[in-house]
């Protein structure tokens, strides 16, 4: 069983959610491990469908074990959504939103698409009208749900493709994360395309907006399309609705006393997920290869990925809900 009520299908979101096969063969518990319970309470209840519950889920180790289940609306109620896709090359940051590139973050202003065949030192990107200075870009559903997928095709070749909210404004995506999560002494892999064991997404942020895998730039980029995320690092496909690909701090954050890195959400198994640095903008040093580490305070939690990477965590140190 999937952990999504929909699965999604789309160009933005190309690896399929397959959590049934995981191995259960050296799933050895981590006993040492210091772990913290999951607060349901730190979920902003405006991005919810439904009250969270407490239900009985098996887990990808066998285990059997009180999960939250938990009904994201896919909208958050903490900040705007878009823009994407500035309308003309003369506009400025303001009409348009980020791309992730090498690790780094760019602003899609007009600026931006006007250089892109220099940016990719490729003359085949031609993705504005050179008389006025239009840019083409996704204006329907149709012609959202027609780029926004793996298999699309010569005619929307050179746009920028943007979803609109109001297209996935009844969606819904259930997930399960276990009340207590579990360590254990060998990380999980995260799926990476149909048929593969492990999940996909990473996480969900405390709006209920999901930490997604990372975006298949390879595939946008091969088809001369463009599909860049808001400021809050999130873009919206017909499947999985609004999801994020960065973490650039604009969702819901619990600060920590102690001058520790900001908490943003759970991933899968249940471990906090914080920002990258801490509130004096020092960097980690001691993270394992998920990019988690533990302390007396916070147990064992994750730190995400700087935003131009395109990632968040890099594997699960504990079993997540089948």
């Amino acid at each position: 069983m999937n952990i999504f009520k929909i699965i999604p299908l789309s160009f933005f979101s190309i690896a399929t959610i397959c959590v049934a096969s995981c191995s259960k063969t050296s799933q050895t518990v981590d006993t040492t491990a210091v772990v913290i319970k999951v607060e349901s309470t730190n979920f902003l209840t405006a991005g919810l469908s439904e009250p969270i519950t407490v239900v009985s889920r098996t887990m990808s180790n066998g285990s059997t074990v009180d999960c939250y289940k938990i009904v994201s609306k896919s909208t958050p109620p903490d900040h705007a959504m878009g823009p994407w896709c500035p309308s003309n090359i003369s506009d400025d940051k303001i009409k348009g939103g980020i791309w992730l590139e090498n690790g780094n973050v760019y602003d899609v202003d007009g600026a931006f698409i006007k250089n892109l065949a220099s940016f990719y030192n490729n003359t085949t990107w031609q993705m504005y009208n050179s008389s006025t200075g239009a840019i083409t870009k996704t204006l329907t559903q149709a012609q959202c749900e027609a780029a926004a997928n793996p298999n699309v095709g010569a005619a929307y070749k050179n746009y920028c493709v943007e979803c609109l909210p109001s297209y996935v404004s009844t969606l819904t995506k259930t997930i399960y994360i276990p009340v207590t999560p579990v360590k254990l002494t060998a990380p999980i892999s995260f799926g990476t395309g149909p048929g593969s064991s492990g999940p996909s997404i990473r996480g969900i942020a405390f709006n209920g907006v999901v930490f997604d895998a990372p975006a298949p730039k390879n595939a946008i980029l091969g088809a001369y399309t463009l599909a860049p995320f808001d400021d809050a690092g999130g873009h919206i496909n017909m499947g999985a609705g609004y999801h994020y690909h960065a973490a650039t701090g604009m969702s819901k954050k619990i600060i920590q006393s102690d001058g520790h890195a900001a908490m943003i959400g759970y991933a899968l198994d249940g471990f906090g997920i914080y920002e990258r640095l801490s509130a004096g903008g020092t960097e980690y040093t001691d993270l394992d290869a998920s990019r988690g580490h533990s302390d007396a305070t916070r147990g064992y939690h994750y730190h995400v990925d700087k935003a131009g990477a395109n990632n968040f965590i890099n594997s699960l140190a504990g079993p997540y809900a089948n």
